[in-house]
């Protein structure tokens, strides 16, 4: 298959490679769209849900980190740990290594909260998967088997990659 450019130019390794970038971001945007729009919960914010999960992944975490982590400013986070704490989700405690750190950590309630909420996107996502074609449905079961390492390491890589405090993902 010949594939130009819109100046009838053939396709270099490296157009091919960003044309395929491309097509791949604007699959993993539709994805993201499906979870936030049809699948996110709304019984607590993006923030409030992100640093939960966090928590529940990492331990207990200074909020200044959680803040640069979740990419809001201090304020912000103050306000939403404050919240979360007044819900029994999150609770302070003392910094085992120095006594005059406090942490956040994530409670029973938290964890609970956060399982609940993968129980109810899994049903909403199996109603959604319910609807398509089995051969679709089948299509979707090897591509997912095929890109879950790549997609791993492209979460993980993500992960180390932090927005600045304030910035936006637009």
């Amino acid at each position: 298959m010949d594939y130009t450019h819109q100046s009838g130019s053939p396709e270099t390794p490296e157009t091919e490679g960003a044309a395929a970038r491309e097509e791949v971001a604007e699959a993993l945007e539709r994805l993201a769209f499906l979870a936030v729009r049809h699948l996110a919960s709304r019984d607590i914010s993006f923030t409030a849900a992100s640093t939960l999960g966090r928590l529940d992944r990492e331990g207990p975490a200074r909020l200044t980190a959680l803040a640069a982590d979740e990419g809001v400013t201090q304020p912000s986070m103050t306000q939403l740990i404050q919240r979360l704490e007044r819900q029994e989700l999150v609770t302070r405690v003392d910094d085992p290594h120095d006594g005059r750190v406090v942490l956040v950590a994530i409670t029973d309630g938290g964890r609970a909260l956060l399982a609940q909420r993968r129980r109810d996107r899994t049903a909403r996502l199996a109603g959604l998967l319910a609807t398509l074609p089995p051969e679709d449905e089948q299509a979707l079961a090897t591509a997912v088997r095929a890109a879950a390492p790549a997609l791993q390491r492209l979460a993980t890589g993500a992960g180390r990659t932090r927005r600045p405090p304030g910035g936006s993902a637009s």
